[in-house]
């Protein structure tokens, strides 16, 4: 499929915010809502969008997102997300952050604390935060997925099993309705669940955008960590089970808080 102009712009638009809307759009473009909503059949026809009610978003699948897509989207969210997660740990303790281009927001945070020790295996966090002289980096071995400068596989599982972390912050692929943390890679998911095996306290970082989005392996569930750091209110059902769990809500666009 070839696409004109407007359609390559809904289709950046889509990748930068997770989701268009149909009035959105047609405001945007000065034209009619029909015009809109054939350019959206059109591009989730070839598989490029999803489209669900007033809007399409991007679609759900076995595959993720491009790294440098999603290190552009939703940017400003991560950083407060970031901020909000990075003011929650305290100087002097270990951490460990997983891959993922939120985590690296945080790991930027981080960069005025003093005395961390470090645990990852994500080569950017690392080179990140070595501009931090007075924390300590400890970069797991494993398998390097060049994508995302990620470390996974057995090797990293059992770096990681040496370790018992004050703190780990992960970060996810999706999440689903039932609260469930999802991914695409097996090899990190096993990994994933090492960390927060090794952790005394474990805090995810997801922005909205996960929650319209699937993958098909799972992590844990909610259940299972500490807290969340999102910019927008959970769906109200999610909301009340993380309360039956005792999972802390920190939601970085409204300052809501459901402990």
């Amino acid at each position: 499929m070839s696409l004109n102009f407007r359609q390559s712009e809904i289709l950046n638009m889509a990748r930068k915010s997770g989701k268009v809307t149909v009035e959105g759009l047609a405001s945007q473009f000065d034209v009619t809502l029909q015009t809109i909503r054939r350019d959206l059949s059109e591009l989730a026809d070839n598989g490029q969008l999803e489209r669900v009610h007033g809007g399409a978003i991007l679609p759900s699948g076995t595959s993720n997102i491009l790294y440098e897509e999603r290190r552009s989207l939703n940017a400003d969210a991560k950083q407060a997300m970031a901020r909000a997660c990075a003011a929650d740990i305290p100087n002097g303790v270990s951490v460990f952050l997983n891959i993922g281009t939120s985590t690296e927001a945080v790991a930027r945070a981080l960069l005025h604390h003093e005395n961390l020790m470090v645990v990852t295996n994500n080569m950017n966090v690392a080179n990140i935060l070595a501009g931090n002289k007075s924390c300590d980096i400890i970069v797991t071995g494993g398998h390097l997925r060049r994508a995302d400068a990620g470390l996974i596989g057995t090797l990293a599982t059992e770096t990681i099993k040496k370790f018992k972390f004050d703190l780990a912050v992960i970060g996810c692929s999706a999440l689903d309705s039932e609260g469930d943390i999802l991914d695409f890679d097996i090899q990190e998911v096993s990994v994933s669940q090492s960390i927060m095996h090794q952790a005394r306290r474990t805090l995810l970082v997801a922005d909205h955008s996960k929650f319209a989005r699937s993958a098909p392996a799972r992590i844990a569930s909610l259940a299972d960590v500490n807290a969340i750091y999102t910019d927008r209110p959970l769906p109200q059902s999610l909301a009340t089970a993380c309360q039956t769990w005792n999972t802390d809500v920190i939601c970085t666009d409204t300052d809501s808080f459901v402990a």
